[in-house]
């Protein structure tokens, strides 16, 4: 791999979908929340498509999905939700994994003493438990999540605290997220912007949003071409 000299100033990282495959636990928490409200079973592929956003855009599209409904009723999405914090939370990282080239290019970054951390629409009841369980979170120096719904990405609410807390120009930032929202928001910050294709979000919205660049791997954000 060609490291490049000019490594970002800053670096921050989308969560689910980015560093780690978090979509075997959601979808797992999805389908027993959904059994508990006499919901059908929904496949993997299928609850993979309905990530994004946070966890209550999540167990709507599940709920919806499951019961046939175009739409909840705000009393069942509400029981929908109470339960699937719960078996979510008891299983956060037992069928999630670390996407490959993700620690050899935090490592890389670490070396170079870039500072990094991860701007995410995860709960940090959530998040912070799932980056210390993948062994992620030594690598970061701070996580920044949306526990206020309106912090959420395409936001750039996030990345405007995180190049706070890094004292930083947005323009100094890289952003790597994998969802359209991710590329909105980091655009609309005025960071620099690189989307990755194998996480959640379709290659059609990704190029509709206009990232820098578009990877197949994260270890190419370290190259200055991106390959």
């Amino acid at each position: 791999m060609r490291v490049a000299t000019d490594l970002p100033r800053a670096a921050a990282f989308d969560l689910d979908g980015t560093l780690i495959d978090t979509a075997p636990d959601l979808g797992a928490a999805a389908n027993a929340m959904l059994d508990e409200m006499g919901g059908r079973q929904l496949g993997a592929q299928q609850l993979r498509t309905l990530i994004g956003g946070g966890i209550t855009p999540l167990v709507r599209r599940a709920l919806a999905a499951g019961l046939d409904v175009s739409e909840p009723d705000p009393a069942a999405l509400a029981l929908a939700l109470a339960l699937f914090t719960r078996f979510y939370g008891e299983s956060l990282y037992e069928r999630s994994n670390v996407y490959p080239g993700v620690v050899e290019t935090l490592r890389t970054l670490a070396r170079a003493r870039v500072p990094m951390c991860c701007v995410t629409n995860k709960l940090s009841r959530f998040a912070l438990p799932v980056l210390e369980a993948a062994r992620l979170e030594d690598y970061l120096d701070f996580t920044v999540c949306a526990d206020d719904p309106a912090d959420r990405k395409p936001s750039p609410k996030l990345l405007f605290e995180a190049c706070a807390r890094l004292d930083i120009d947005p323009a100094d930032l890289l952003y790597v997220g994998d969802s359209d929202a991710d590329v909105l928001a980091g655009n609309a910050a005025g960071c620099r912007v690189v989307a990755v294709d194998y996480g959640y979000g379709d290659r059609a919205s990704l190029e509709r949003a206009k990232p820098a660049h578009i990877v197949g791997d994260i270890r190419k954000i370290l190259e200055r071409d991106h390959g």
